[in-house]
């Protein structure tokens, strides 16, 4: 799987394949997250589900989840689950690497397989 940067900032997403160009930066989720994420990369699949879920991570929040995740990897957490404010961020500490979102709100059960922490921000 490669990585590619998108302009600066150290935010990168991840892409799923051979042929695939860069992701580029635009003036909504992604430019916001560019100035926010602070090291933190965004695979496409948490892309698409924080797109079509309408979720909303603004400045404030990604600074807060890069906080979680530094303080996660201090712990040595390699999967964590990240609570923002009603919202579920699926974290690889490793790799610094959002996998997923999720609003929490609502009556539907969410279960979280193979994560080793929750870090509530």
């Amino acid at each position: 799987m490669a990585i590619e940067n998108i302009t600066g900032a150290g935010l990168r997403t991840q892409t799923g394949g051979v042929g695939r160009g860069p992701a580029t930066s635009g003036a909504g989720f992604a430019g916001v997250l560019q100035q926010a994420a602070g090291g933190l990369q965004m695979s496409r699949h948490a892309q698409k589900r924080i797109d079509r879920r309408d979720l909303d991570l603004d400045a404030p929040r990604l600074e807060r989840l890069n906080t979680a995740v530094t303080n996660a990897a201090q712990k040595g957490a390699r999967q964590s689950v990240v609570m923002l404010d009603g919202l579920a961020v699926v974290v690889n500490v490793r790799d610094r690497t959002v996998v997923t979102a999720m609003n929490t709100e609502g009556g539907r059960q969410r279960v979280f397989t193979n994560i080793d922490s929750v870090v509530i921000a």
